[in-house]
């Protein structure tokens, strides 16, 4: 992990060129991790109501992850922190829940149009959290790069109605402004985890286990609401490959927060919806091919910028 850059740092000056290489290669990689898991989860879990979906596949994270867990060399709880660690990743925790049950609310009473692309765009909340918050500074030109790389997560979730209308129609849309919300929350989730990575040197291996615990824990509850599919043993298999992308992506992606800022994680991470959605236009002939492949363009500008700036 590298040392805590101090305030006024623009990334790119104050760090090594091969840090902020490496720390946007380990985003990257988890976008197309996360990419292939949203894409097999539409494909293999639509009939699961959500909460289900998440507490049958959070509950497995932690079994998937053991071997990463016992070869690593750092204590799982640090000694003499060990209350603070956990009080601050379950707190971390607790946000994402809150932005996942948000989420899926603006999806159940609204149209799916127009929820989704109001729902990526986090990192427009990431960067002046975290300005504003941790004093962090970005180049205009990396600044410009998360813009773009935004913009194309946008665009990927496009889905045939007028580019902005999603935005626009969020000022009266109860579902848009949930959605607006998710984004909003999934923003603090983003800097706090590199917080977490960073100004506390949590370790992946530590998160991740806690993380998942207390995501399925919290899910529980809305999960008992709803009646399983009754071949749900059958999928226990499926089950067990979504758990493993959601343990190793989560572990690629913290590896980047060591490394970087959440303003620049944010929205390269956030281009799984681009993979996501070009392997549904390639193999399940989803529309808007041409749109995707635009976003596609975007991001790889914008994850340019990030990089030269």
């Amino acid at each position: 992990m590298i040392a805590n850059e101090p305030k006024g740092t623009v990334i790119g000056v104050g760090q090594p060129l091969s840090t902020v290489n490496v720390g946007i290669a380990y985003a990257v990689l988890s976008a197309l991790v996360f990419g292939v898991y949203l894409f097999v989860m539409k494909r293999w879990f639509t009939e699961y109501p959500s909460p289900v979906f998440l507490l049958l596949t959070y509950s497995l994270v932690p079994v998937v992850y053991l071997p990463i867990v016992f070869i690593s060399s750092e204590p799982f709880l640090p000694a003499g922190n060990r209350v603070n660690v956990l009080g601050s990743v379950l707190a971390v925790t607790a946000v994402t829940a809150v932005g996942l049950l948000t989420l899926f609310r603006a999806i159940r009473v609204g149209e799916v149009s127009y929820v989704s692309p109001i729902s990526k765009i986090v990192p427009v909340f990431v960067l002046p959290l975290e300005v504003g918050l941790l004093g962090q500074h970005l180049s205009a030109l990396q600044v410009g790069g998360v813009v773009v790389a935004t913009a194309a997560v946008y665009v990927a979730n496009w889905q045939g109605t007028a580019l902005l209308a999603p935005l626009e129609r969020a000022r009266q849309s109860r579902p848009a402004q949930l959605a607006l919300l998710s984004a909003a929350t999934f923003a603090f989730v983003d800097v706090g985890k590199r917080v977490l990575m960073q100004e506390l040197a949590i370790e992946p291996t530590t998160y991740i286990p806690v993380m998942a615990v207390g995501i399925a824990a919290l899910m529980a509850p809305l999960a008992f609401r709803y009646q399983v599919p009754p071949g749900w043993r059958g999928d226990l298999p499926k089950f067990v490959v979504a758990a493993m992308f959601v343990a190793y992506a989560n572990h690629i992606v913290l590896l980047s927060f060591q490394q970087l800022p959440a303003s620049i994680v944010s929205p390269i991470v956030n281009g799984q919806a681009i993979v996501a959605v070009i392997l549904g236009a390639i193999i399940l002939d989803e529309s808007h091919f041409r749109a995707r492949l635009a976003a596609a363009g975007l991001a790889i500008v914008g994850i340019a910028m990030i990089s030269v700036g």
